[in-house]
């Protein structure tokens, strides 16, 4: 079959399920005139849009140029994701832009290893390998190695991780333990964020969206050089979301708004030295009953790295961070101080072994001010210092095997000193065959939520409903045992499978006290989960990539003896879950994008209600000229609304984009 027929029967194809979305977008007057703008094209047009430039020359990864990717988490230094001894997966740029995601948590969606629940227009439930609820605490997130977990309630605030996914390089997903390397609260996966460097970024983008539930966004970025070693970038973007609706149909007093801005610069100081300077700035309100809550936030970070040969560097980093949130003005705020200092240093012992190691220093100072009787954290003002120190030792036994063990040692203001010690091995079946194998612990320090938390904050009479803080709360803990294999049968297709089973001690519990109503914080739970994680990449053809992934998850999570608990809502995970993701280019410089994704029901339990399983289906269609980009992107199509967590429901939605870059 020629090219020519192979294209035609391709546009055939996809012209039919194009023709089944494009029921979803009528009635959307931007995606009707975005579609006629195309159509009314002369051919003539046609024929000449496929001899210009595809926008800003993307590159396009092959499945054998993504598993040569280079990973940094599973080890903190760079290596093949072929090789890596951990259930890794890689979001490139290529498949964000693909998706037409508009923010970190509909890309992270595109990991198959994580579950990703949308509570309102501006909170998300992302959590690895269980313990998906409202709090989210044992997956520890970075951004370019900025950790942005909050240690007031042990999660992220996603609604304050604003970036340009455009500058995202990829994003580096390893589910299961990460404290070795990583600290505190990496107990079910890691991520890290990465942005491109400023040499990257170089030249004018500009876009614009307009659309139904998100109804806005701007993003506009230069780049530039300074003589010949000094890149950097400067940007601002700004976006407008309309509100959830309740049950009854009804909107939500939930609508969001943000506004940021940020710059990098990176310095090449000869074949040794390399320096980076990045920073950005946010504000943003989020509309509630009666008042808007606000929030605003900056940070500044700067890196130094030295290499000294193949085997040997160093590499020091510190950041700056600060936010304030209010919550409903005249009730709470909190502010949150961050300064963090990170060294490691690698280097080569004898023949076989290679030493990693490292330090760092965390301060963090919360000020939690409450207006209110009815809650409070106390002390107001808390400083938590936390220091922690790290070694790694990678063994090459033979040529095709390979052992790595160290241990992070750590001391926080609340237990003390925790070790979070860790073995992998990873052998090379064959080329570009990988069995790996790991036994880790890992640990969730408390947070302040768990011990200084009191409501109302005056004591009570035994005979009034009270909840305080516990004292006495120790660190979670989890021990996990994993076995993985990551096959590439040929240049068009890999495979990943990872099975786990993981042990939890002293998990959160809250029990009333004897004879009281008051409810108290301990470590009154324990369990075990075990699972499986599937995911593939294959290339059908060349210029058709199918991406994707299935995960099952179990839990059994009970009270211990003594103690008085039902922990289920902590534990209410979805079983079985998939995604594919199909990007296709098409004749004409036209790009079709699907993802479908299923997720199991989450049962009702007594702090969560009962939510239904659901299939839903994202589609995007491109086209380019030159330089600029017109898409149509209509998210959740399959229902007009669903309920992922709570009782809100996420509506459907469509949007038109125009995107230049020069």
């Amino acid at each position: 079959m020629n090219n020519t027929t192979l294209n035609t029967r391709l546009f055939t194809y996809f012209k039919t399920l194009l023709g089944l979305s494009f029921d979803f977008f009528r009635g959307t007057g931007v995606c009707i005139f975005s579609f006629v703008f195309i159509a009314h094209i002369p051919l003539s047009g046609l024929a000449q849009l496929t001899r210009s430039d595809s926008v800003g020359e993307l590159k396009k990864l092959s499945v054998e140029e993504l598993m040569n990717i280079e990973v940094t988490l599973v080890s903190r230094t760079p290596q093949k994701l072929t090789h890596a001894a951990s259930a890794v997966q890689v979001i490139t740029g290529e498949d964000i832009r693909n998706s037409g995601a508009t923010n970190v948590a509909d890309a992270l969606r595109l990991a198959t290893n994580l579950q990703v629940a949308q509570l309102n227009a501006n909170a998300w439930l992302i959590s690895s390998r269980g313990f998906n609820t409202l709090f989210a605490n044992k997956l520890l997130v970075m951004i370019d190695g900025r950790t942005v977990y909050t240690p007031l309630f042990a999660g992220v605030l996603w609604d304050m991780q604003n970036i340009l996914l455009e500058d995202v390089d990829r994003i580096e997903v390893v589910s299961g333990p990460g404290g070795t390397l990583w600290g505190a609260n990496a107990v079910n996966g890691v991520i890290n964020i990465i942005t491109k460097r400023s040499t990257e970024t170089q030249g004018l983008y500009a876009s614009v969206l307009a659309g139904t539930f998100i109804k806005d966004q701007a993003a506009l970025r230069w780049g530039g050089k300074i003589g010949e070693k000094i890149s950097y970038k400067i940007y601002g973007q700004h976006f407008d979301r309309n509100p959830t609706q309740r049950l009854n149909g009804t909107d939500n007093n939930d609508a969001w708004r943000l506004t940021q801005g940020g710059f990098r610069m990176d310095w090449s100081g000869g074949e040794a030295d390399d320096y980076t300077v990045q920073g950005s700035y946010f504000g943003g309100t989020i509309k509630t009953a009666g008042n808007n809550s606000d929030m605003n936030g900056q940070n500044i970070l700067g890196r130094w790295s030295r290499t000294f040969s193949e085997k040997s560097d160093l590499k020091l980093q510190i950041y700056y961070d600060r936010y304030l949130k209010h919550d409903a003005p005249g009730k709470t705020s909190d502010e949150i101080n961050t300064i963090d200092v990170d060294f490691q240093y690698r280097f080569p012992l004898a023949e076989r072994h290679s030493i990693l190691s490292g330090v760092g220093y965390r301060s963090v100072k919360d000020d939690f001010v409450s207006n209110s009787p009815s809650l409070a954290m106390l002390p107001q003002k808390k400083t938590l210092d936390l220091f922690n120190a790290f070694i790694q030792d990678e063994i090459t036994l033979s040529e095709n095997v390979k052992l790595t063990a160290g241990t992070k040692v750590l001391h926080n203001v609340y237990t003390g000193i925790e070790v979070q010690p860790g073995i992998r091995m990873a052998v090379m079946v064959k080329r570009n065959n990988t069995l790996w194998a790991a036994v880790s612990r890992a640990v969730r320090t408390p947070s302040r939520v768990d011990v200084d938390y009191f409501s109302p904050v005056a004591p009570q009479p035994p005979t009034i409903v009270s909840v305080a803080g516990g004292p006495e709360f120790k660190s979670e803990k989890a021990f996990s045992y994993e076995l993985g294999y990551r096959i590439q049968p040929n240049a068009r297709s890999s495979f990943s499978v990872a099975g786990f089973y993981n042990i939890y001690k002293d998990v959160y519990s809250l029990e009333t006290l004897p004879g009281t109503l008051t409810y108290q914080i301990f470590n009154g739970s324990e369990g075990k989960s075990w699972g499986v994680e599937f995911s593939g990449t294959y290339q059908l053809l060349d210029k058709w990539r199918l991406r994707g992934g299935y995960t099952y998850f179990d839990m059994n999570l009970k009270a211990k003896p003594g103690h008085n608990f039902d922990p289920s809502y902590l534990a209410n995970d979805v079983k079985n879950q998939a995604l594919l993701q199909s990007m296709a280019e098409l004749p004409f410089h036209l790009h079709l994008d699907v993802i479908a994704r299923y997720l199991d029901d989450l049962p009702a339990t007594v702090a969560t209600a009962m939510v239904p399983a659901y299939f839903t289906f994202d589609t995007r269609i491109a086209w380019t000229y030159k330089k600029v980009e017109l898409s149509v992107t209509g998210q959740n199509l399959q229902q007009k609304k669903h309920v992922e967590f709570g009782n809100l429901q996420i509506p459907r939605s469509v949007y038109a984009k125009i995107t230049c870059r020069f």
